[in-house]
């Protein structure tokens, strides 16, 4: 059993049958009344995101999520295939099933598939992947650190945002829970 108190980002819960994980959280005690918890959920089947307000102590349950280690082999349009690292059985699953990260997934990548009544339903790749820059407009003179940012193109198809100054071939480090540049891999 989960309670308020356990609240992270990240945590899985049940709530009215369907497996959520919780996106945002905040604990608040007002002068009055009893503490509470406003949270931020987003569904793993549906990808709706619920806001609740929970009282402080209530308690829920763990969703049965079974967590499996697959390697990305490829991807044909928005078909992506996957081998079970144990197994060796390989597995097809459409982009809408992987979620919303399958466009940074790199050939021979190992990720964790969360798998809930045998159907899988999310991706969970690594905190922190390195990629190489194949799109970005070219640096200017003059741009800085502290600069804006601009898209550039990663080699597995993705967009993310990066500072001015980076070039083409650059190889970066990317945080994939919030999808944004991290620094540059020397």
């Amino acid at each position: 059993m989960i309670s308020t108190v356990d609240f992270r980002s990240g945590v899985r819960l049940m709530v009215e049958g369907e497996p959520f994980h919780i996106v945002e959280f905040q604990h608040v005690k007002p002068g009055k009344g009893g503490a509470f918890v406003r949270t931020k959920l987003k569904s793993y089947l549906s990808g709706n995101v619920l806001d609740r307000t929970f009282r402080s102590g209530e308690r829920f349950e763990e969703p049965d999520l079974e967590e499996r280690d697959m390697q990305f082999l490829y991807a044909t349009g928005d078909s992506y295939t996957l081998m079970d690292t144990e197994t060796y059985e390989q597995l097809t699953f459409e982009k809408s099933q992987l979620g919303e990260n399958a466009d940074l997934l790199k050939e021979n990548m190992i990720a964790k598939i969360l798998v809930y009544e045998h159907r899988p339903i999310a991706v969970e790749l690594p905190n922190f992947i390195e990629l190489k820059v194949v799109d970005a407009d070219p640096g200017v003179r003059g741009d800085t650190a502290s600069g804006g940012t601009k898209p550039a193109v990663v080699e597995t198809g993705a967009t993310i945002k990066v500072p001015l100054y980076l070039e083409v071939g650059t190889v970066i480090r990317i945080d994939t829970r919030t999808r944004s540049y991290v620094e540059r891999v020397r």
